[in-house]
């Protein structure tokens, strides 16, 4: 800041009068989009915080490089950008991108980079923490940023409670959103309509009596859908089927995927059966005929990451909305057991047994039909009826057999 409380004479042509950042002036650009959609579209949302920003540019100057994102101004800057370049590349900006929120970060120093001016605060982030920090890591390297809808000129004091006050209102903006949008998902979820893909055992349909908006706001609206049985009823079975394994025989997903795999007519699939497609279907609560919300948080941007919520924080409708395959007590012991296989409490039972003499043969051990006292089992080519208590002596001696025929 200059003195307006100057010496008497002029003192401008003395050594170091003027303390001024020997670098010239090198400004960039940083901006961001919260969605790729019609709603905010970065075509025209870009190119106008641009223009807000170059206001704030000295007279000749323009921006050296452009920085912008198109994500949630929720995330951190290490998880900005992560989306492929082929993305941004099929949203036709006008803009040039240099890259995101975290190239810029990592770049300015080595780059020279003295200004970073946006629209305005959020476009940094809507946490107040992020924001803060953002202007922190380049403060430390000498670069200046500028919001261009501060004012120019006045107190620095003055000039700090604006900015402030800007990303206070932004963080209270964004926590509005975030439980109106979240409201709205939960009414959804009460209302029995489906998030999401719909599990294997079923097909999503279009709820013909959901309430309709004559007009929404953000263009067309996407239909209400309820899960209804797959065409294929043989996939109902197989998710029944696949849950019991589970829930009344203790089996690994490696043995379950061996079990639906070796009978592909009983238990078809589209591709193949994996690790994740078994833990997943005995691990969704919506084979209870419950829709269940709110059970993994997704983020924006980087492909697949998603973490799971505490099951305490999940949202069930009221009543059962579409077809179980499994009931509430039954998904729940399957829960049970599957926590106790990764915690390694492993049951050595009777079937195990067998199974493990079967597989050596290259053989797999199949349900095929059961009733109050006793259980059809297909070992190989062979169907074998056995009490449901499933003896040990009768195990040895099935055992026996297999061994005795190889």
């Amino acid at each position: 800041m200059i003195s307006s409380f100057g010496p008497p004479i002029d003192l401008s042509d003395l050594p170091g009068y003027h303390a001024a950042d020997p670098r010239p002036r090198l400004p960039v650009f940083v901006g961001r989009v919260s969605t790729k959609d019609g709603t905010q579209n970065p075509a025209s949302s870009i190119p106008r915080q641009v223009a807000y920003a170059s206001a704030r540019l000295e007279k000749g100057e323009v921006f050296a490089a452009h920085f912008w994102d198109v994500e949630s101004g929720m995330l951190p800057p290490e998880l900005r950008g992560l989306g492929p370049q082929a993305m941004y590349d099929a949203l036709a900006v006008p803009t040039p991108r240099d890259g995101g929120l975290q190239d810029l970060l990592e770049r300015a120093e080595l780059l020279g980079y003295t200004h970073v001016l946006a629209e305005r605060s959020d476009r940094l982030a809507r946490a107040m923490l992020t924001s803060l920090t953002v202007e922190h890591e380049l403060e430390k390297v000498g670069v200046e940023i500028v919001y261009a809808n501060e004012p120019v000129g006045g107190t620095e004091s003055g000039r700090l409670r604006m900015r402030r006050q800007s990303q206070v209102d932004a963080e209270v903006y964004r926590t509005v959103l975030v439980e109106m949008s979240m409201g709205g998902q939960v009414q959804h979820a009460i209302g029995g309509w489906n998030h999401g893909y719909p599990p294997y055992p079923y097909i999503a349909v279009i709820d013909e009596n959901a309430p309709v908006r004559d007009k929404a706001r953000f263009g067309i609206a996407r239909p209400k859908r309820r899960l209804a049985p797959h065409p294929d009823s043989r996939r109902f079975d197989a998710a029944s089927e696949l849950c019991r394994l589970r829930r009344e025989e203790h089996l690994k997903a490696a043995d379950i995927t061996a079990i639906l795999s070796s009978d592909p007519d009983r238990y078809p699939i589209d591709g193949k059966w994996t690790h994740n497609r078994v833990e997943g279907l005995i691990a969704n609560p919506k084979l209870t005929g419950y829709q269940v919300y709110n059970r993994k948080a997704s983020r924006t941007g980087g492909p697949g990451f998603s973490r799971l919520n505490p099951a305490s924080e999940w949202v069930w409708s009221p009543q059962i909305v579409h077809e179980p395959v499994v009931s509430v007590q039954e998904w729940k012991e399957a829960q049970a057991v599957t926590a106790a296989l990764r915690a390694g409490d492993q049951h050595s039972s009777s079937l195990a047994r067998l199974r493990a003499a079967a597989a050596r043969r290259g053989l797999t051990v199949s349900r095929v039909s059961s009733n109050a006292t006793h259980t059809l089992y297909r070992i190989g080519a062979r169907q074998v009826a056995v009490p449901s208590s499933l003896p040990d002596v009768i195990v040895q001696q099935i055992i026996d057999d297999l061994e005795g025929a190889a």
